[in-house]
């Protein structure tokens, strides 16, 4: 059997052909007992648009560019689902590509979106070569998500503010009683953010001698080999605050592995709020910096570029809160045990 077309739906439905495609359109100029008898007739012949003719006719594929710095990260879910929310919405539809892989296999990493003629791009996470999306941004509407690397001019920025994400995390140490407290910190802006945010406020309350830097990949490996690290020194920290979640495991790993009862001997806080952190056997502490939200205003962001291309690049930042869960608490006075 053929393939319903646009001819039958109309026939169907008793309306024209133009009429069909501004429903399929979305268009708002459509009556309602119209858009219900065109969507009807859809349903019943099993109609499914052609793609490639549609995108012929209206210069555009409906596909946006997705590309991550590295799918293995769990934050970037919930960013992902924000973001498909708007996107689908509006009729869009998300190609995604995982920028570690690519740079694995010597692939130009956003390349293909235009060898694929995306509408736009939207870059997730860090890049190792903010540069190489300076030809991208000449073409296409280009938003960058979660990251904060300098950026070509025209792209806009949305994140989650960490400069504040990480006073809530310190001070809320602080304030527990820990004045001995390490950070795992991560590379790129977003890692640098984290860790000199976390050195000021230790300063602030004088406690600048007493905050140990170990350097971290943001992989739980990496988490738990600089926390063991942090925990052969002599002047052990009661606290760590790890750069994100995933590190944060690691951290706990080595201190189950040392003997330490987390958060008795051992204060951890991690950062994202991701699905992870809230598995009940890790319960931890971390900061919620919005995931979903940053990947709605990064779609609002891209939509809006779509519609008015060639405005200036601005950055957007969400607010951070901290959730207390179950791997912080005031430290251990020495010489005495608790229940």
């Amino acid at each position: 059997m053929r393939a319903p077309t646009i001819r039958d739906v109309a026939d169907r439905a008793g309306v024209s052909k133009s009429l069909v495609s501004l429903v399929l359109r979305g268009s708002d100029q459509v009556r309602a007992e119209k858009r219900e008898a065109v969507l009807r007739a859809v349903r019943d012949l099993g109609y499914r648009p052609n793609a490639a003719a549609r995108s012929l006719s209206e210069r555009r594929t409906r596909t946006i560019g997705v590309l991550l710095n590295d799918l293995r990260n769990p934050w970037y879910v919930d960013l992902l689902d924000g973001l498909n929310s708007l996107l689908s919405a509006r009729g869009l539809h998300m190609l995604l590509a995982d920028a570690r892989l690519n740079r694995r296999v010597g692939h130009d990493l956003a390349g293909p979106f235009l060898d694929l003629r995306a509408d736009g791009l939207v870059v997730v996470g860090t890049l190792p070569d903010p540069a190489a999306l300076d030809a991208v941004a000449a073409r296409i509407p280009v938003v960058v998500a979660g990251a904060r690397e300098p950026v070509p001019a025209g792209v806009d920025v949305v994140a989650g503010d960490d400069e504040r994400g990480t006073r809530l995390v310190t001070e809320h140490l602080i304030g527990l009683g820990h004045r001995t407290i390490a950070h795992l910190a991560g590379y790129g802006a977003v890692g640098e953010l984290r860790r000199s945010s976390f050195a000021s406020v230790m300063r602030e309350h004088g406690l600048g001698e007493r905050a140990p830097v170990e350097p971290c990949d943001m992989t739980e490996e990496g988490g738990y080999r600089a926390t063991v690290r942090l925990l052969s020194r002599p002047d052990r920290p009661t606290a760590v605050f790890a750069v994100n979640d995933i590190a944060c495991v690691g951290a706990l790993s080595a201190a189950e592995e040392l003997g330490l009862s987390v958060p008795r001997d051992l204060s951890l806080v991690g950062y994202d709020n991701t699905s992870v952190s809230r598995l009940r056997h890790l319960w931890l502490t971390t900061v919620d910096h919005a995931g979903h939200e940053v990947g709605r205003r990064a779609a609002r962001c891209l939509l809006d570029r779509l519609e008015r291309p060639g405005e200036e690049g601005r950055l957007r930042l969400t607010a951070p809160t901290l959730e207390v869960r179950g791997t912080t608490g005031p430290p251990q006075v020495p010489g005495t045990v608790r229940g």
